[in-house]
């Protein structure tokens, strides 16, 4: 397994990384999800293990806390070999305190995270949205304390915008705070909004990306197709409407091109899409799940190759879509891209 530093910490992280939503499996979305049991998750993190897969990322929302829960059963007893990351600041409850980003909200949910995962500190602890309601030096104050405290070894956001990252960075800067290494982010063939703003800002901020649903909220399994209805398993049928939209002509398109390169390479469409991420700038890992032993293996079949320019260029233009204001009409004139160069291959087209 490749590993990789997350952004200009000096957190070595793998390039796959295992996300634990389908544990726990309660509630309308995450139920959707999957409904991993301890006993199912343990062997489900024997498997990581044994591919190189070290970093766990969860989230207390998840199941109303089950999937720590159940993630922290299926680590016990091997601690040591794992990096765990969790989230929080989505509502947890109906109460004025439920939510958010609080100094009181931040200390309580670290403790209870600790508590669901059967341990003494968290490597990764990540704010799952931004609140606008609470002020950035009580939220960069807190989680300062956490980690003098010993009980959070490294701070990450997640789904903030470009000027919410950029102004808590200057803040943690101004004040001597910890400043955020990571960035979890929504990110796929079929999802590459995070490239026009947010991915310039992790190159020059040194945020490294952790990427979510790489597979475009389950459009890029291979079994959405032109002309055909959902199949009857598809999570689609009850999720679609909590996940990032993608127009249907824009979908085939993308799965054309996959197709294509699933029988050049032998490969499966998930394996493709996965490896195509993993090519990205920023991208310190990707983030994947499964339900079962057989998604978990197939998404691995993601690493130890690699596409060619021919292939990665084919994907990049089925994929590529107009720009939004203020990043187009101008990164098409000249004299703007002296100005803007883009980063890598990722202007928009």
């Amino acid at each position: 397994m490749e590993h990789r530093r997350l952004g200009a910490s000096g957190l070595m992280v793998p390039a796959l990384s295992f996300g634990a939503g389908t544990f726990g499996g309660r509630g309308p979305l995450f139920g959707a999800w999957g409904n991993t049991d301890a006993g199912e998750a343990r062997r489900l993190v024997d498997i990581c293990l044994d591919a190189g897969i070290t970093m766990f990322d969860t989230a207390d929302v998840y199941s109303g806390g089950a999937s720590e829960e159940v993630l922290g059963a299926a680590i016990k007893g091997r601690r040591d070999q794992v990096i765990l990351s969790t989230k929080t600041g989505l509502p947890m409850g109906d109460g004025p305190g439920d939510a958010g980003s609080s100094r009181s909200r931040l200390i309580t949910a670290c403790e209870d995270a600790l508590r669901r995962l059967g341990t003494d500190h968290l490597d990764l602890f990540q704010l799952h949205a931004f609140d606008a309601g609470t002020p950035i030096e009580e939220v960069l104050s807190a989680l300062d304390d956490l980690v003098r405290a010993g009980k959070v070894r490294y701070v990450g956001i997640s789904n903030f915008s470009g000027w919410q990252a950029m102004k808590s960075l200057a803040i943690a800067e101004r004040y001597g705070h910890p400043r955020y290494v990571a960035h979890q982010v929504y990110y796929s063939l079929v999802g590459r909004d995070y490239e026009w703003e947010l991915m310039p800002l992790g190159l020059d901020q040194g945020l490294g990306a952790l990427v979510w649903s790489p597979l475009g909220w389950g459009r890029l399994t291979g079994k959405v197709r032109r002309d055909r209805p959902l199949p009857t398993g598809s999570r689609l049928h009850r999720t679609a409407e909590y996940g990032p939209p993608v127009e249907d002509e824009h979908l085939y398109r993308v799965v054309d091109a996959l197709d294509e390169i699933a029988q050049e390479t032998g490969r499966a469409i998930p394996q493709i899409a996965i490896n195509w991420l993993l090519r990205r700038p920023t991208v310190s890992s990707v983030i994947i799940g499964a339900r079962n032993e057989e998604q978990l293996r197939q998404n691995l079949g993601a690493i130890g190759w690699t596409l060619t320019p021919d292939q990665l260029a084919r994907l990049n233009e089925a994929s590529a879509r107009t720009a939004a204001y203020p990043y187009f009409p101008y990164e098409r004139q000249e004299g703007f891209a002296r100005l803007n160069p883009p980063v890598g291959d990722v202007a928009p087209v």
